[in-house]
């Protein structure tokens, strides 16, 4: 299936891998775009040589594209541009923050700037500042979330920008990449369904808890603070929306949630770690390899394709 964003990056399938911290690492990123999808290695805890390192484990284990997703506030944001740009990574992954400078440096190196927002004028603002692609996230998603339904959203900004728009929050499987394509999208961005994948370096234990949730199993937090998340429901979430209900300084309800993504993710805490998590967590219940999945999500997408011209033909014909 060719689209804008597959011929752009020169990727077989327009599938992206959404860059999670303490999850999007190498061996995660390379089986996607092994599988002809785009992988993405989340640098957002890494320093610059810690990047520099796994970059080339991704390497090393694909020849295909990937992409890097970072902060743009990282103190150490300069360092990590030089890596970047040095190893020759063919695409830039970032949200909150000013792009300029990002866009500046990687631009000229041939790289693609592809900002997640989760607001029209912020994806407006992002192909002003320069973005090649952005991804549009919408409150449905894992991790940081919009205020406004993917539905809403991504048809929305199509309509306000001419850069290619990909698809985020909800989506899981072929038919829900068609929805985004009937929506103008050019493909879809997937966290929680990549996060359950046999390649997947998360903690067992972890998985074992996304299996068992429902779609009403996440709540969002960080209200008082601005910074909010969707995550799954257990004692950490609990302990976020009491201080939130109570009013808690922000610095407080922040100081709580240093370091609970590396808890849950990487030590299986799954009652103190804090687990992002989409909506579309209720629809996920098997742990595929990449290629698995992948293949499974371009086959349904042709048969509703096909389906669906078979329902307006038998419409049109009655």
């Amino acid at each position: 299936m060719k689209t804008r964003l597959t011929e752009l990056i020169g990727i077989k399938h327009p599938i992206i891998q959404a860059g999670m911290a303490w999850v999007s690492f190498a061996p995660l990123a390379a089986a996607v775009s092994n599988a002809g999808g785009l992988g993405i290695l989340a640098a957002g805890a890494m320093s610059p040589e810690d990047l520099e390192t796994n970059i080339r484990q991704v390497k090393a284990l694909t020849d295909k594209p990937f992409g890097v997703n970072f902060l743009p506030d990282n103190p150490r944001l300069e360092e990590l541009l030089d890596i970047i740009v040095g190893e020759k990574v063919n695409v830039a992954s970032y949200g909150i923050g000013n792009p300029a400078r990002i866009i500046g440096r990687t631009k000229p190196a041939g790289i693609i700037n592809m900002p997640t927002m989760g607001s029209l004028r912020h994806a407006v603002k992002a192909e002003q500042d320069g973005a090649d692609i952005v991804v549009v996230q919408g409150t449905e998603a894992g991790g940081h979330s919009s205020y406004v339904a993917s539905s809403v959203l991504v048809p929305l900004v199509v309509d306000h920008v001419h850069i290619p728009v990909v698809a985020a929050g909800g989506f899981s499987d072929g038919r829900g990449l068609v929805a985004a394509l009937a929506w103008g999208a050019v493909g879809v961005s997937m966290g929680t369904r990549f996060l359950l994948t046999r390649e997947c370096p998360v903690a067992e234990n972890i998985k074992d808890y996304y299996l068992t949730a429902c779609e009403e199993d996440t709540v969002i937090t960080g209200h008082n603070t601005g910074v909010r998340c969707r995550i799954l429901r257990n004692k950490l979430a609990e302990a976020f929306l009491s201080l939130e209900e109570k009013k808690a300084p922000a610095r407080t309800i922040m100081e709580l949630g240093l370091g609970r993504f590396r808890r849950a993710f990487m030590e299986g805490d799954a009652e103190w770690g804090s687990m992002a998590a989409g909506q579309v967590i209720g629809r996920i219940r098997d742990i595929p390899t990449c290629q698995e999945l992948i293949d499974r999500i371009m086959n349904e997408a042709d048969a509703t394709l096909a389906s669906l011209r078979g329902r307006v033909s038998a419409v049109s014909s009655a």
